[in-house]
């Protein structure tokens, strides 16, 4: 709506991206911060509790009492304030959306059945969601070879690209989306732990996105130029709007857990947001708590098959550092440091190619 006040009215200030993004995210904190008390009050009175699993540590218990679900919120949310702001014509955008809208109904439908049987293994089983995150994401990679997205392999670091994955690409952006929003997923154990490092990487992954957009520095940075691209900032900043204010809620003592509505649509996007700014490999890095997660519970399912040993005490490691003692809040900011750091290296590619 914003970038036809510019077409229709002229005035120039929303024809900037980066006007539309602040307004975005800005927007978006603040109905979230209005809706959010509301809904975490609406989710009590229905009684929409987070299932605890029963393996998970004992202080875990005492969460039982905890609505879920608040990703629903920041989602939608986000959707809205980007149809809001967004060039409609913009095809990235509208796949940025496309993205959310997918992987949250899964995350829904999951949550759904895990309060409505008051179990967490009550949800869609690991097939069921494996099978639906494939046909999302084979949707999503479709969409974007159809409208003749650029198919090359990129690697951090190297300003050239290796090679054309031709339709190849399309099962490469699947297993990226899988993985990805699966290692959010696993991360989504702790009060806030997944929130900020998706904030990080949703801003590192969306600058590049601006860069990549941009005919300019895109040239000047030695990055592919990819045109339209810059629009999906506008959809990242929403969604870190939306998530800085859920994060007052999901703050240790968490009021509310964003639930696999919530972690599922936040993979899913970061690996939107890797895949049309050519960073699927760099996403090792931006991501690197939610691959230290998912390695970890990797290792420890193949040791304990293997060799009827386990690495940790329990995984994903998260949970390892809680059983040795560590304060929820220590794991958790620790976390967010390491998540921190690494999306910092990740900006330095920009500059070493």
């Amino acid at each position: 709506m914003l970038y036809y006040l510019y077409e229709v009215f002229h005035i120039n200030l929303f024809q900037y991206i980066t006007v539309r993004a602040g307004i975005a995210f800005f927007l978006a904190f603040s109905f979230s911060m209005f809706i959010f008390p509301r809904f975490i009050e609406w989710l009590k009175n229905k009684k929409t509790n987070q299932p605890i699993y029963e393996l998970a540590p004992e202080a875990h218990q005492k969460k039982s009492s905890t609505p879920t679900m608040g990703g629903v919120v920041f989602v939608m949310t986000t959707i809205v304030v980007s149809l809001l702001t967004i060039k409609l014509s913009s095809i990235y955008a509208i796949g940025g959306i496309l993205t959310l809208l997918l992987f949250v109904a899964i995350g829904i439908k999951d949550d759904y059945d895990k309060i409505t049987n008051n179990s967490n293994q009550a949800g869609l089983t690991s097939r069921k969601k494996m099978f639906l995150q494939i046909i999302a994401s084979f949707m999503i990679g479709m969409f974007l070879y159809l409208n003749s997205f650029p198919t090359n392999l990129y690697i951090p670091f190297y300003k050239f690209p290796l090679y054309d994955m031709h339709f190849f690409a399309v099962l490469f952006w699947i297993f990226v989306f899988v993985a990805t929003s699966n290692a959010v997923n696993l991360t989504d154990g702790l009060d806030g732990l997944a929130t900020v490092p998706s904030i990080f990487s949703i801003a590192t992954l969306g600058t590049f996105a601006y860069f990549i957009g941009h005919a300019i520095l895109s040239k000047y940075l030695l990055l592919p130029n990819i045109k339209g691209v810059g629009e999906v900032v506008i959809v990242a900043s929403a969604l870190i709007g939306s998530l800085s204010a859920f994060l007052w809620y999901n703050a240790h003592p968490a009021e509310v857990f964003m639930g696999d509505s919530g972690s599922l649509a936040l993979g899913g996007f970061i690996a939107y947001l890797a895949v049309v700014t050519k960073n699927e490999i760099l996403l090792i890095l931006v991501g690197f708590v939610f691959v230290m997660e998912t390695v970890s519970v990797i290792l420890q399912v193949g040791s304990y098959k293997t060799r009827k040993k386990r690495i940790f005490k329990m995984a994903p490691i998260h949970h390892h550092f809680e059983i040795k003692g560590w304060a929820e809040n220590k794991i958790i900011v620790r976390f967010w440091l390491m998540a921190f750091l690494s999306n910092l290296l990740a900006l330095i590619s920009l500059k070493l190619r």
